[in-house]
């Protein structure tokens, strides 16, 4: 791959704070791009910044809500401003919250008995709705607010590329996350119907859709303290015929060669999953 291609060229990437993203705006700056990291959490920014200007990369923090419309035009302008219209937006804000979560993987009867489940028990039936509509919200519209917005200036331009983060979920729903499952769902069909609309103003849309990558939050789901598997990491384990967790560097050829115009031109409206085989496997 032409290590040149990135070259002062301008990358936009929510949810840079993030694992995965963190890793993606590195190696992004150090192939000579200039990376704005857009996120709520400024220190775990700073904290990306600060290790892509160490290295001699560009680097810009912005704070931004991306499903709030006007912190992401106030995102915009400032991007604008300091680095100029981008050509790659990388949607990577997103995630999960626990209380849209289930603890039971089946329904059971307690659920509709008298009294219903014990206090701490989430079933179907009693899932904090507002906490599932956050987590469609931050998923979905957090990925078609910054497309709006960013690719208006591109379209533009005519011209540029935007990655939208999918999911095991979008294509296999898992137990207990129904609104995580549903929103990625919803990510991939997105990526399909925007690459169709936008092919017209020179603007490429594809996804990747990590398998099970390692970062603070799924560490405790699926390892143990002493750095065992739990059942629920036995049973990935189980479906993963690499028999491993995948690492954020795992995930950057795969970024790399869907934005490179030079190398994907004729790719948009896919999702490339990144698992390990995992989505090929039935598990026996």
């Amino acid at each position: 791959m032409n290590d040149l291609y990135f070259q002062n060229k301008v990358a936009v990437v929510t949810g840079a704070g993030g694992t995965l993203c963190s890793a993606i705006c590195i190696e992004l700056a150090r192939r000579g791009a200039k990376v704005a990291l857009l996120g709520r959490t400024l220190p775990a920014l700073e904290k990306v910044a600060t290790e892509i200007k160490a290295a001699g990369g560009l680097a810009l923090v912005v704070g931004c809500d991306v499903i709030d419309p006007a912190s992401v035009e106030s995102a915009r302008a400032t991007v604008t401003r300091e680095f100029g219209v981008p050509h790659f937006l990388l949607n990577g804000a997103g995630g999960n919250q626990a209380d849209a979560v289930t603890t039971l993987t089946e329904f059971s009867p307690d659920e509709v008995k008298p009294g219903g489940l014990p206090a701490g028990t989430r079933g179907f039936f009693n899932l904090d709705l507002k906490r599932y509509d956050d987590v469609v919200r931050t998923n979905t519209l957090g990925t078609v607010i910054p497309s709006q917005i960013f690719g208006r200036e591109m379209a533009a331009l005519g011209r540029g590329s935007i990655l939208n983060f999918a999911s095991m979920n979008s294509y296999r729903p898992l137990t207990r996350v129904p609104a995580y499952a549903m929103a990625k769902a919803g990510v991939v069909s997105f990526t399909q119907w925007l690459s169709v609309y936008l092919a017209p103003a020179g603007i490429r849309v594809n996804g990747v859709a990590p398998g099970f990558f390692v970062n603070d939050r799924s560490r405790k789901i699926l390892m143990t303290p002493e750095g065992g598997l739990t059942a629920r990491g036995q049973n990935v384990f189980g479906h993963t015929p690499q028999k491993r967790f995948g690492e954020a560097q795992d995930l950057l050829g795969a970024v790399l060669w869907l934005l490179n115009d030079e190398q994907a031109s004729f790719v948009t409206g896919i999702t490339v999953s990144v698992d390990g085989g995992f989505l090929a496997s039935s598990g026996i």
